[in-house]
């Protein structure tokens, strides 16, 4: 989808069976290995109800330890961790954003000149950090929490090789994504951001009951609800809800990214709800992008996609 031509890009519908073809996780989780790359997994690997070896994602330890032991050896990244109750990202599908931005850049896997934009990289500075080790791009991560940014910080001096690579930046003004962000004079080739996807907490507990009730389907065991479900993938305040939820919020990254059109080469965002994309391409053209594209990501049986346009 990414490398379409702009005439070819409303009639063709694309077709992910599965990962990203570059993506390191294709074959699924090699438990044995990452276990050795990162030992403090091991309490947690054990036989599912199928025999095969897997952790219980329902348990937020196991899924950060997962993280940690994927980051380690696939990534060389060293002691990533996460502010208790942050936003645990799954890193298969973080990874698939990133080639599939690689791909709509038209690069090979090796383009060090590349300069990308995370817009709320959050306390586990996901995509910055897979674009640095992946592709060697250099990222800049902003976020309006000086709590997450104080965490992605660690995380980079446990990591020499980031430091000239990745930079951190704070959004003082909530109201804003790339104001005060993006500086005089600078280009980025990319942007890319995970909105909150919910309008409040107890819309974010409903959807964590709802996780966890097709965790519990798909391993044949007995749902059960809970009047406090956990957050199973974490996630602070601003990283799951905010006023107006995902809609809302594509709608003023959306606007904003007009004022800088000719600072970025391609604005793009995950769009958790189907729902929320037509409205959104409708935009878009309304502000006068000159190409408008829907990247779709699957990763088992969960589907999602990218919205990425263009100004110049």
């Amino acid at each position: 989808m990414s490398t379409l031509h702009r005439s070819e890009k409303r009639q063709a519908k694309p077709v992910r069976k599965g990962l990203h073809p570059r993506n390191l996780h294709n074959q699924g989780y090699d438990f044995p290995a990452l276990v050795k790359s990162h030992p403090a997994l091991a309490p947690h690997v054990k036989p599912n109800a199928h025999g095969a070896l897997s952790i219980d994602f329902a348990d937020p330890l196991a899924v950060k330890t997962l993280n940690a032991a994927l980051l380690n050896r696939y990534y060389n990244i060293v002691d990533w961790d996460i502010l208790e109750g942050a936003l645990c990202p799954p890193i298969p599908g973080r990874a698939d954003y990133i080639h599939y931005m690689a791909d709509l850049l038209g690069l090979g896997l090796e383009q060090r000149s590349i300069k990308l934009l995370d817009i709320g990289t959050g306390a586990n500075g996901i995509y910055p950090l897979l674009a640095c080790q992946i592709y060697g791009w250099q990222c800049v991560g902003s976020d309006i929490s000086a709590q997450s940014l104080e965490n992605v910080a660690t995380i980079i001096a446990h990591n020499p090789i980031l430091k000239e690579r990745f930079t951190l930046r704070t959004q003082h003004d909530k109201n804003h994504m790339f104001e005060g962000i993006i500086q005089a004079g600078e280009f980025f080739d990319v942007s890319v951001c995970n909105p909150p996807f919910h309008v409040s907490l107890d819309e974010a507990l409903k959807g964590s009951q709802l996780k966890l009730n097709n965790l519990a389907r798909s391993r044949g065991e007995q749902i059960t609800k809970t009047d406090s479900p956990t957050l199973n993938f974490g996630g602070l305040g601003a990283e799951l809800w905010c006023k107006g939820g995902e809609q809302l919020f594509l709608k003023k990254l959306i606007r904003e990214s007009q004022v800088y059109s000719t600072q970025c080469r391609w604005f793009t965002s995950l769009v958790s709800k189907a729902d929320n994309v037509k409205p959104a391409q409708k935009l878009i053209r309304k502000l006068g992008a000159i190409d408008v594209r829907e990247i779709e990501m699957k990763q088992g049986n969960k589907s999602t996609r990218v919205l990425a346009w263009t100004f110049i």
